[in-house]
């Protein structure tokens, strides 16, 4: 909606949200980055963009609205065309007696309003709703992805056996960049985090990892395979007559006003070119550690780390469990004009504005250990190294840390603990990881539950018992320990005995396609390098004895950590054991 910066001013004063001494400030940023004031007001997180649309109806004398997408009459929703609804931002989402019900991001736009009701032909009622919730209002026009897909491949041509691609088949609309738009708008829609197109003998198989697990979406006839796979390396700036080697690229595209980022990866298989995108939302701000699940001992342990003057912080887990959004978390607190980032990453996957982030491009010699050289000449405060693969990175990453840098980077092992051998493997003198490691994270990421999707119920005498065997909980000595690391989690809920328990489970009666999670959430474990576990290193003693003495210490395990997540409701027993057990 397109308000005056003076409207904007009065409207957010008058409510509260914004103080007279801080308006120099907002104005000098309005000034500086050309941007209107509403814009920098939701950038800096003043107020949200639904209670901004709020207080201008107020304003404005126009009803406010929050539309439910799910509760739409499609058929009402559709007497307005999604063209017209795109273009002038607004949904058609009911009707009464005598009017349909119009919610409108920008009232004031009379045209629109005038040619709805002449589209129509009966009054219309107009409400103002803020524009993410008419665009999620809007996606409502789309029905599902196999049946838009076969309505544009079915004009397609060729046979199943087409190799060769035609000029008209990459052209910006033809059916197979509509195809490839379409698998793209429905991955985001469906919030997957990955695209994995798939060719086999006869036909192409489009899946989707959806929080964190791969899902089916459609199959498409074979003769489509050369063409989408060309089409998709022209977007990320890709050789298309190179079939035999694999090929890296990335590509952005703006979808609702929100920026998304595509990793892309080709693969030569048996059948043809297998093409995976990673899917990244470049619009999404770094989260607090709070946000990203951290709490009690696992918080102050990194917010110690990080404070310090120099030394190493370590994040381990597999791929695809989170390592670099937590990285990246980090060096946003840090991030401020008087302290110099500098990273080396493969590949860069979240930008931070003031941090100098430099891609890894082994064909031009930019290796992590020739990078990280280079960074050590440039007067760095906070070093991140993408990962530690080889001794020499590791070695020169040590060095730096004794040298009066803050450096952050990620490993591959299983937990916290069997880091710090790795590093030995590597060729590390246990007295230097003993002297420049200050904290190791170990994390995974489980499914979240969806609320509408799952059923509390409280667990027999079995199911406790199955709970104690899997997550190691001895007696009642055992749980007590757990109902306090709940207590610290969420100080309202103090649960003394099995018999308070109240867990969550998927309901047994979820339509097709609800799997009773939406989205995913870290478990952590955080290692500190106390004095004793430093006396351990340097005695290179194994990394069950290390986790033994952190967990003596205080160290909540992820599968521990996992455990009182699914007793807060957030996730379910299951999830915990299909991440963690080993």
């Amino acid at each position: 909606m397109h308000v005056s910066d003076a409207t904007v001013q009065q409207v957010l004063l008058a409510a509260g949200k914004i103080k007279q001494a801080d308006l120099e400030a907002l104005l000098a940023q309005v000034t500086q980055e050309k941007r209107p004031l509403q814009d920098i007001v939701l950038k800096n997180d003043l107020i949200s963009q639904e209670e901004l649309t709020q207080l201008y109806a107020k304003e404005f004398d126009v009803p406010y609205v929050e539309v439910d997408p799910k509760e739409i009459d499609k058929e009402i929703l559709k007497l307005v065309p999604e063209k017209i609804a795109r273009q002038y931002n607004v949904a058609l989402f009911g009707r009464d007696e005598t009017s349909y019900l119009l919610a409108m991001e920008d009232p004031d736009d009379v045209q629109a309003v005038d040619f709805i009701k002449k589209q129509l032909g009966v009054p219309i009622k107009v409400y103002i709703a803020s524009k993410q919730n008419i665009l999620n209002a809007v996606d409502q026009y789309r029905e599902n992805i196999t049946s838009e897909i076969s309505d544009v491949i079915t004009e397609v041509d060729g046979d199943d056996a087409a190799d060769e691609v035609s000029e008209e088949d990459l052209a910006e609309d033809s059916p197979i960049a509509q195809t490839v738009n379409l698998i793209i708008e429905y991955a985001i829609k469906t919030g997957a985090s990955d695209i994995h197109i798939e060719p086999h003998e006869t036909f192409v198989m489009v899946r989707y990892r959806q929080d964190g697990v791969l899902k089916e979406a459609n199959k498409l006839p074979k003769k489509v395979h050369a063409a989408l796979v060309s089409r998709i390396k022209i977007l990320s700036n890709l050789k298309i007559d190179e079939r035999r080697a694999p090929q890296d690229g990335r590509f952005k595209i703006d979808i609702n006003g929100k920026v998304f980022g595509f990793r892309v990866s080709t693969l030569p298989t048996m059948d043809g070119e297998k093409v995976v995108m990673r899917v990244l939302d470049e619009s999404s701000e770094p989260l607090s550690l709070e946000q990203l699940g951290f709490w009690g001992t696992a918080l102050s342990g990194i917010n110690d780390a990080i404070i310090q003057p120099h030394g190493m912080m370590l994040v381990t887990g597999p791929t695809g469990s989170g390592k670099s959004t937590t990285l990246h978390s980090v060096l946003n607190i840090l991030n401020s004009p008087d302290v110099n980032i500098s990273t080396v990453e493969d590949p860069v996957e979240y930008r931070l504005e003031g941090v100098n982030q430099t891609q890894v491009n082994v064909k031009a010699g930019m290796t992590f250990i020739n990078g990280l050289r280079a960074l050590l000449r440039q007067d760095p405060n906070v070093i991140m190294v993408g990962e530690i693969r080889d001794g020499e990175t590791a070695g020169l990453a040590v060095q730096a840390a004794l040298t009066g840098h803050l450096v952050f980077s990620t490993l591959h092992t299983n937990n916290a603990a069997t880091c710090l051998p790795r590093l030995l493997d590597m060729d590390i003198e246990p007295f230097l990881i003993a002297s420049t490691v200050r904290a190791v994270i170990g994390q995974r990421l489980v499914r979240r539950i969806n609320a509408e999707e799952v059923e509390s119920y409280v667990p027999d005498a079995n199911e406790v018992k199955a709970i104690e065997k899997d997550f190691g909980v001895s007696g009642a000595a055992g749980w007590k320990y757990i109902f306090s690391l709940v207590q610290q989690a969420n100080p309202e809920l103090k649960i003394k005995s099995t018999d308070e328990l109240n867990l969550v489970r998927p309901k047994a009666n979820l339509e097709k396609g609800q799997t009773g999670y939406k989205g995913r959430m870290g478990i952590y474990e955080v290692l500190v390098n106390s004095p004793s576990i430093q006396k351990m290193i340097v005695a290179s003693a194994t990394s069950e004895d290390i986790q033994n003495l952190a967990i003596k210490e205080g160290m909540v395990t992820m599968q521990t950590n996992g455990l009182v997540q699914a007793i807060l409701g957030k996730t379910t027993i299951e999830e915990i054991l299909r991440v963690t057990r080993e």
